[in-house]
Protein backbone atom coordinates (compact mmCIF):
# COMPACT_ATOMS: atom_id res chain seq x y z
CA UNK A 1 0.00 0.00 0.00
CA UNK A 2 3.12 2.22 0.59
CA UNK A 3 5.05 1.46 -1.73
CA UNK A 4 2.07 2.60 -4.44
CA UNK A 5 1.35 5.92 -2.43
CA UNK A 6 5.54 6.56 -2.51
CA UNK A 7 5.18 5.88 -6.47
CA UNK A 8 3.39 9.01 -6.80
CA UNK A 9 4.20 11.54 -3.60
CA UNK A 10 7.85 12.05 -4.66
CA UNK A 11 6.30 13.72 -8.01
CA UNK A 12 5.17 16.84 -7.37
CA UNK A 13 5.57 18.40 -10.50
CA UNK A 14 3.55 15.67 -12.36
CA UNK A 15 0.95 16.04 -9.57
CA UNK A 16 0.22 19.85 -10.25
CA UNK A 17 0.43 19.16 -14.46
CA UNK A 18 -2.38 15.89 -13.76
CA UNK A 19 -4.47 18.16 -11.80
CA UNK A 20 -4.06 20.64 -14.61
CA UNK A 21 -5.23 18.39 -16.99
CA UNK A 22 -7.68 16.30 -14.84
CA UNK A 23 -9.70 19.31 -14.09
CA UNK A 24 -11.06 19.32 -17.50
CA UNK A 25 -12.71 16.38 -17.22
CA UNK A 26 -16.14 16.49 -16.11
CA UNK A 27 -16.26 14.78 -12.40
CA UNK A 28 -18.59 11.61 -14.00
CA UNK A 29 -15.78 10.91 -16.12
CA UNK A 30 -12.83 10.82 -13.44
CA UNK A 31 -15.59 8.53 -11.30
CA UNK A 32 -15.73 6.11 -13.90
CA UNK A 33 -12.00 6.17 -14.60
CA UNK A 34 -12.17 5.32 -10.55
CA UNK A 35 -13.98 2.48 -10.89
CA UNK A 36 -11.44 1.44 -13.97
CA UNK A 37 -9.10 1.80 -12.22
CA UNK A 38 -10.39 -0.12 -8.89
CA UNK A 39 -11.17 -3.03 -10.90
CA UNK A 40 -7.81 -3.21 -12.46
CA UNK A 41 -5.57 -3.17 -9.03
CA UNK A 42 -8.33 -5.90 -7.87
CA UNK A 43 -7.45 -8.22 -10.64
CA UNK A 44 -3.85 -7.47 -10.70
CA UNK A 45 -4.12 -8.43 -6.67
CA UNK A 46 -6.42 -11.47 -6.65
CA UNK A 47 -3.95 -13.36 -4.85
CA UNK A 48 -1.91 -10.79 -2.78
CA UNK A 49 -3.72 -7.42 -1.36
CA UNK A 50 -6.89 -8.29 -2.65
CA UNK A 51 -7.41 -12.12 -1.28
CA UNK A 52 -5.36 -10.46 2.24
CA UNK A 53 -8.36 -7.73 2.38
CA UNK A 54 -10.97 -10.58 1.48
CA UNK A 55 -9.37 -12.20 4.53
CA UNK A 56 -10.02 -9.81 6.47
CA UNK A 57 -13.18 -8.79 5.73
CA UNK A 58 -14.54 -12.39 6.34
CA UNK A 59 -12.52 -12.35 9.78
CA UNK A 60 -14.17 -9.00 11.13
CA UNK A 61 -17.42 -9.56 9.22
CA UNK A 62 -18.47 -13.06 9.42
CA UNK A 63 -22.49 -12.92 9.64
CA UNK A 64 -22.22 -10.94 6.27
CA UNK A 65 -22.81 -13.20 3.33
CA UNK A 66 -20.11 -14.12 1.06
CA UNK A 67 -21.38 -11.71 -1.56
CA UNK A 68 -21.31 -8.75 0.46
CA UNK A 69 -17.67 -9.80 1.55
CA UNK A 70 -17.15 -9.25 -2.27
CA UNK A 71 -18.58 -5.91 -2.90
CA UNK A 72 -17.23 -4.70 0.56
CA UNK A 73 -13.86 -5.58 -1.02
CA UNK A 74 -14.75 -4.15 -4.51
CA UNK A 75 -16.16 -0.97 -3.03
CA UNK A 76 -13.41 -0.75 -1.13
CA UNK A 77 -10.44 -0.65 -3.74
CA UNK A 78 -12.25 2.19 -5.52
CA UNK A 79 -12.62 4.02 -2.13
CA UNK A 80 -8.51 3.71 -2.27
CA UNK A 81 -8.33 4.99 -6.09
CA UNK A 82 -10.65 8.14 -4.90
CA UNK A 83 -8.75 8.83 -1.85
CA UNK A 84 -5.38 8.76 -3.50
CA UNK A 85 -6.22 10.76 -6.19
CA UNK A 86 -7.94 13.24 -3.95
CA UNK A 87 -5.22 13.60 -2.15
CA UNK A 88 -2.55 13.63 -4.87
CA UNK A 89 -4.38 15.32 -7.27
CA UNK A 90 -7.74 16.86 -6.39
CA UNK A 91 -6.68 18.27 -2.88
CA UNK A 92 -5.01 21.12 -4.73
CA UNK A 93 -8.48 22.33 -5.18
CA UNK A 94 -10.00 22.41 -2.02
CA UNK A 95 -10.10 25.87 -1.24
CA UNK A 96 -12.09 26.56 -4.51
CA UNK A 97 -15.58 26.16 -3.40
CA UNK A 98 -16.44 26.20 -7.32
CA UNK A 99 -14.73 23.34 -8.33
CA UNK A 100 -17.22 20.78 -6.44
CA UNK A 101 -20.35 22.75 -4.86
CA UNK A 102 -21.54 20.38 -1.83
CA UNK A 103 -17.70 18.93 -1.39
CA UNK A 104 -19.17 18.27 2.27
CA UNK A 105 -22.11 18.14 4.13
CA UNK A 106 -22.08 18.18 7.95
CA UNK A 107 -24.31 16.97 10.34
CA UNK A 108 -24.31 17.94 14.10
CA UNK A 109 -21.40 19.71 14.29
CA UNK A 110 -23.56 21.82 16.94
CA UNK A 111 -22.32 19.26 18.99
CA UNK A 112 -18.96 20.14 18.92
CA UNK A 113 -19.73 23.78 18.78
CA UNK A 114 -21.41 23.06 22.50
CA UNK A 115 -18.68 20.95 23.81
CA UNK A 116 -16.16 24.04 22.94
CA UNK A 117 -18.38 26.33 25.13
CA UNK A 118 -17.44 24.48 28.45
CA UNK A 119 -14.27 25.88 28.20
CA UNK A 120 -12.15 22.64 28.00
CA UNK A 121 -11.43 22.21 24.28
CA UNK A 122 -12.49 18.89 22.58
CA UNK A 123 -11.51 15.81 21.17
CA UNK A 124 -12.71 14.90 17.87
CA UNK A 125 -12.39 10.98 18.04
CA UNK A 126 -12.60 8.71 14.63
CA UNK A 127 -11.72 5.85 12.72
CA UNK A 128 -9.34 5.92 9.76
CA UNK A 129 -12.34 6.03 7.11
CA UNK A 130 -13.48 7.87 4.06
CA UNK A 131 -10.72 10.54 3.04
CA UNK A 132 -10.12 11.45 7.06
CA UNK A 133 -7.15 13.93 5.63
CA UNK A 134 -10.03 15.90 4.21
CA UNK A 135 -11.81 15.95 7.69
CA UNK A 136 -9.23 17.19 9.42
CA UNK A 137 -8.64 20.01 6.97
CA UNK A 138 -12.50 20.58 6.84
CA UNK A 139 -11.40 21.19 10.89
CA UNK A 140 -8.65 23.12 10.78
CA UNK A 141 -10.71 25.79 8.52
CA UNK A 142 -12.80 26.70 11.60
CA UNK A 143 -11.23 25.37 14.49
CA UNK A 144 -7.96 25.89 16.29
CA UNK A 145 -6.94 21.89 15.62
CA UNK A 146 -4.01 19.75 15.92
CA UNK A 147 -3.55 16.19 15.45
CA UNK A 148 -1.17 13.09 15.84
CA UNK A 149 -0.02 11.35 13.11
CA UNK A 150 3.05 8.98 12.27
CA UNK A 151 5.13 10.30 9.13
CA UNK A 152 8.29 8.00 9.98
CA UNK A 153 7.66 6.52 6.90
CA UNK A 154 9.29 8.29 3.99
CA UNK A 155 6.00 7.68 1.03
CA UNK A 156 3.47 9.33 3.25
CA UNK A 157 5.97 12.26 4.51
CA UNK A 158 5.37 13.97 1.76
CA UNK A 159 1.55 13.73 2.05
CA UNK A 160 1.67 15.31 5.65
CA UNK A 161 3.87 17.80 4.89
CA UNK A 162 1.55 18.68 1.63
CA UNK A 163 -1.33 19.52 4.57
CA UNK A 164 0.58 21.01 6.89
CA UNK A 165 1.69 23.58 4.03
CA UNK A 166 -2.52 24.04 3.68
CA UNK A 167 -2.73 25.11 7.26
CA UNK A 168 -3.38 21.45 9.03
CA UNK A 169 -0.80 21.22 12.02
CA UNK A 170 0.17 17.96 12.99
CA UNK A 171 2.65 16.35 15.65
CA UNK A 172 4.72 13.37 14.42
CA UNK A 173 4.29 10.48 17.20
CA UNK A 174 7.13 8.08 15.87
CA UNK A 175 9.66 11.70 16.46
CA UNK A 176 8.06 13.99 18.78
CA UNK A 177 9.17 12.52 22.67
CA UNK A 178 5.97 10.86 24.55
CA UNK A 179 6.28 13.85 27.33
CA UNK A 180 6.25 16.65 25.31
CA UNK A 181 3.63 14.75 22.46
CA UNK A 182 1.33 14.72 25.73
CA UNK A 183 2.34 18.12 27.08
CA UNK A 184 1.77 20.06 23.81
CA UNK A 185 -1.57 18.26 23.55
CA UNK A 186 -2.89 18.87 27.31
CA UNK A 187 -1.52 22.67 26.49
CA UNK A 188 -3.98 22.70 23.49
CA UNK A 189 -6.68 21.48 25.04
CA UNK A 190 -6.62 24.02 28.16
CA UNK A 191 -6.65 26.65 25.41
CA UNK A 192 -10.02 25.65 23.71
CA UNK A 193 -8.19 23.88 21.23
CA UNK A 194 -10.00 20.88 19.11
CA UNK A 195 -7.58 17.32 18.67
CA UNK A 196 -8.43 15.36 15.83
CA UNK A 197 -7.52 11.77 17.15
CA UNK A 198 -8.01 8.80 15.54
CA UNK A 199 -8.57 5.38 17.78
CA UNK A 200 -7.79 2.86 15.31
CA UNK A 201 -4.35 3.97 15.35
CA UNK A 202 -2.53 0.87 15.91
CA UNK A 203 1.33 0.39 17.08
CA UNK A 204 2.67 -3.05 19.12
CA UNK A 205 3.97 -1.20 22.05
CA UNK A 206 0.41 0.26 22.46
CA UNK A 207 -1.57 -1.30 25.65
CA UNK A 208 -3.25 -4.35 26.04
CA UNK A 209 -7.23 -3.86 24.74
CA UNK A 210 -10.05 -5.29 22.63
CA UNK A 211 -10.85 -4.12 18.98
CA UNK A 212 -13.71 -6.14 16.95
CA UNK A 213 -13.81 -8.63 20.14
CA UNK A 214 -10.47 -9.64 19.78
CA UNK A 215 -7.02 -8.90 21.83
CA UNK A 216 -5.36 -6.20 20.07
CA UNK A 217 -3.60 -2.72 20.82
CA UNK A 218 -5.36 0.65 21.21
CA UNK A 219 -4.00 4.32 21.84
CA UNK A 220 -5.32 5.46 24.98
CA UNK A 221 -4.43 9.05 24.69
CA UNK A 222 -7.90 9.90 24.38
CA UNK A 223 -9.41 8.46 27.50
CA UNK A 224 -6.08 9.97 29.58
CA UNK A 225 -6.69 13.28 28.27
CA UNK A 226 -10.53 13.26 28.57
CA UNK A 227 -10.43 12.31 32.08
CA UNK A 228 -7.15 13.97 33.44
CA UNK A 229 -8.77 17.35 31.70
CA UNK A 230 -12.16 16.32 31.58
CA UNK A 231 -12.40 17.11 28.03
CA UNK A 232 -15.17 15.99 26.07
CA UNK A 233 -14.92 13.54 23.35
CA UNK A 234 -16.96 14.15 19.87
CA UNK A 235 -17.00 10.80 18.36
CA UNK A 236 -16.95 11.86 14.61
CA UNK A 237 -17.43 9.69 11.15
CA UNK A 238 -16.96 10.69 8.27
CA UNK A 239 -17.72 9.12 4.47
CA UNK A 240 -17.65 9.27 1.10
CA UNK A 241 -21.73 9.23 0.11
CA UNK A 242 -21.09 9.36 -4.49
CA UNK A 243 -17.93 10.56 -6.16
CA UNK A 244 -15.73 13.55 -4.43
CA UNK A 245 -18.67 14.10 -2.18
CA UNK A 246 -18.39 13.65 2.06
CA UNK A 247 -21.02 13.35 4.71
CA UNK A 248 -19.55 14.27 8.01
CA UNK A 249 -21.01 13.27 11.02
CA UNK A 250 -20.31 14.70 14.93
CA UNK A 251 -22.19 13.08 17.87
CA UNK A 252 -22.73 14.59 20.91
CA UNK A 253 -20.05 14.61 23.28
CA UNK A 254 -19.37 11.78 25.61
CA UNK A 255 -17.87 13.21 29.18
CA UNK A 256 -15.36 10.02 30.10
CA UNK A 257 -14.53 11.69 33.52
CA UNK A 258 -18.38 11.49 34.60
CA UNK A 259 -17.47 7.10 34.70
CA UNK A 260 -13.91 6.58 34.43
CA UNK A 261 -10.53 7.37 36.45
CA UNK A 262 -6.93 6.88 36.01
CA UNK A 263 -7.02 3.44 37.32
CA UNK A 264 -10.34 2.30 34.78
CA UNK A 265 -9.16 4.29 31.75
CA UNK A 266 -8.31 1.12 29.68
CA UNK A 267 -12.16 -0.01 30.39
CA UNK A 268 -12.77 3.37 28.71
CA UNK A 269 -10.66 3.08 25.38
CA UNK A 270 -12.44 -0.53 25.25
CA UNK A 271 -15.76 1.28 25.19
CA UNK A 272 -14.78 4.11 22.99
CA UNK A 273 -13.27 1.18 20.13
CA UNK A 274 -16.68 0.19 20.54
CA UNK A 275 -17.68 3.19 18.60
CA UNK A 276 -15.37 2.69 16.14
CA UNK A 277 -15.84 -0.76 15.53
CA UNK A 278 -20.19 0.62 15.10
CA UNK A 279 -18.66 2.87 12.30
CA UNK A 280 -16.69 0.64 10.19
CA UNK A 281 -19.43 -2.02 10.36
CA UNK A 282 -21.70 0.35 9.31
CA UNK A 283 -19.77 1.80 6.45
CA UNK A 284 -17.26 -0.95 6.25
CA UNK A 285 -15.64 -0.61 2.33
CA UNK A 286 -14.94 3.07 3.68
CA UNK A 287 -12.05 1.57 6.46
CA UNK A 288 -8.33 2.34 5.32
CA UNK A 289 -7.21 -0.82 7.28
CA UNK A 290 -8.13 -4.06 5.55
CA UNK A 291 -4.79 -3.78 4.08
CA UNK A 292 -3.65 -4.48 6.85
CA UNK A 293 -6.05 -5.75 10.07
CA UNK A 294 -4.71 -8.90 10.68
CA UNK A 295 -1.38 -7.58 12.36
CA UNK A 296 -3.09 -6.04 15.43
CA UNK A 297 -4.54 -9.36 17.21
CA UNK A 298 -2.36 -10.72 19.82
CA UNK A 299 -2.11 -14.42 20.22
CA UNK A 300 -4.24 -15.10 23.62
CA UNK A 301 -5.57 -18.36 25.62
CA UNK A 302 -8.74 -19.40 24.63
CA UNK A 303 -9.85 -19.73 28.04
CA UNK A 304 -8.90 -15.78 28.43
CA UNK A 305 -10.53 -13.74 26.05
CA UNK A 306 -11.27 -10.57 26.06
CA UNK A 307 -14.28 -10.08 23.06
CA UNK A 308 -16.77 -8.42 24.10
CA UNK A 309 -18.88 -10.56 22.15
CA UNK A 310 -18.02 -14.90 23.01
CA UNK A 311 -19.69 -15.84 19.82
CA UNK A 312 -18.25 -13.30 17.61
CA UNK A 313 -14.37 -14.63 19.40
CA UNK A 314 -14.96 -18.30 18.38
CA UNK A 315 -16.04 -17.84 15.07
CA UNK A 316 -12.78 -15.58 14.78
CA UNK A 317 -10.45 -17.96 16.38
CA UNK A 318 -12.19 -20.92 13.90
CA UNK A 319 -11.56 -18.96 10.89
CA UNK A 320 -8.03 -18.43 12.54
CA UNK A 321 -7.56 -22.16 13.08
CA UNK A 322 -8.94 -22.85 9.09
CA UNK A 323 -6.98 -20.49 7.76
Amino acid sequence: MYKWIGRWTGQAGRLKRLASWMGLLPQSVIVAIGWFLATLLLLFSITGLGKRVLRNIQMLLPRRSELEHLRIRYDYFYQLVMTHYELLVESERLYNPKAFPGRFTVEGEEHLEQALGLGRGAIVYTAHCGNFFYYYWYLCQKYDCLTVATASSEELRPLFEKFAAMGCPGLDYDHTPPLELMRRLRTHLRNGGVVFLLGDFYRPAFPLSSFFGQPSRSPDGTTMLSIELQTPVIPFCGWRKHGFAHHLSFEPALHLASSYTRSTRSEATVWLNRKLERMIRERPEQWFYWFNAEERWEVREPHAPLASSQEDAAEFQTRQEAG
